[in-house]
């Protein structure tokens, strides 16, 4: 006991005042790191602003490719049919889409009574650079509507998807 009294006397500071500057010190460390992590989040919102890229679709030869003005999203989906079918590639034009922070929806047109809606978020992929493959991706529901033509009737098929944005050196030709 006599050789803490020493101590205190020494120091100047008893142990309830070096309690109270520790917490003061902590106090004032999660505040910064409070900042730091909002900043942050500001800054990943602020990357995401633009998410014009074309993406892997359902199959490897088919296209999502997005136009992001201001949040208005244009495009096409190019959706090659089976070779028993046609040797065409079908071009589905986005008719309405919007990008709300990470939100992202899009429908396009219909063709054949045919027509696809997509609801989800997109988020940073792996890629470090916009050249780089998955730099972005989509992942959301992704809804294949087909009209029956004597009933007029919806028929949708509702599929979990998870689109990667290509990288610089596997863009289709332009």
């Amino acid at each position: 006991m006599a050789q803490r009294i020493a101590e205190t006397a020494e120091s100047g500071t008893t142990p309830g005042i070096r309690l109270a500057q520790a917490l003061r010190w902590l106090a004032v460390l999660t505040v910064v790191l409070l900042i730091g992590g909002a900043v942050r989040a500001q800054d990943d919102d602020r990357a995401l602003e633009d998410i014009t890229a074309k993406y892997h679709f359902i199959s490897t030869d088919d296209t999502l490719a997005i136009l992001d003005e201001e949040g208005r999203l244009k495009g096409y989906i190019e959706v090659t049919q089976p070779e028993e079918e046609s040797d065409d590639v079908l071009n589905y034009d986005i008719v309405e889409g919007s990008h709300k922070k990470n939100h992202v929806e899009f429908r396009t047109n219909r063709i054949h009574g045919r027509f696809y809606r997509f609801s989800g978020t997109v988020e940073r992929g792996k890629g470090h650079e916009p050249k780089d493959s998955d730099y972005f991706h989509l992942i959301g529901d992704l809804e294949i509507v087909t009209l029956n033509a004597g009933t007029g009737k919806e028929a949708v098929r509702t599929v979990r998807v998870y689109l990667k944005s290509f990288g610089k050196s596997e863009r289709p030709e332009e």
